[in-house]
């Protein structure tokens, strides 16, 4: 609800985080392997800078070779639905946190991303 007491929220609404990447294609290929595909590519002419789109069900992600666009080293935290075929996939083992089992994994980039279960009600 904003101050007024007006609620703008709905059904629809989303935060579509932004990350930068040197090397768009070796990202959407990264992502993949966490079960994200590309949704669309855009760049203004050949030779520019890709931004495209990677989804992985309703999670959706841009990848910016814009350098204006985002930072490097960003954070993003994760749920899934099944930990361990994303920690077979990345050879790694998911740890025990005192909030639950999550991984750390960190894309070509450096964009970091905690990835732990989807919690019961979500």
């Amino acid at each position: 609800m904003l101050s007024d007491g007006s609620d703008t929220g709905g059904p629809h609404e989303e935060v579509v985080p932004i990350l930068r990447v040197q090397d768009a294609a070796a990202a959407v290929g990264w992502y993949a392997r966490l079960g994200f595909r590309q949704q669309w590519e855009h760049r203004f002419e050949p030779g520019l800078p890709v931004f495209t789109e990677v989804a992985r069900g309703r999670v959706r992600l841009y990848l910016s070779e814009h350098e204006g666009d985002a930072r490097p080293d960003t954070l993003l935290y994760l749920r899934v639905g099944d930990l361990d075929a994303v920690a077979a996939e990345f050879g790694v083992r998911a740890e025990e946190t005192p909030w639950g089992r999550e991984l750390c994994l960190t894309d070509p980039d450096g964009n970091r991303l905690r990835v732990g279960p989807v919690v019961a009600g979500d």
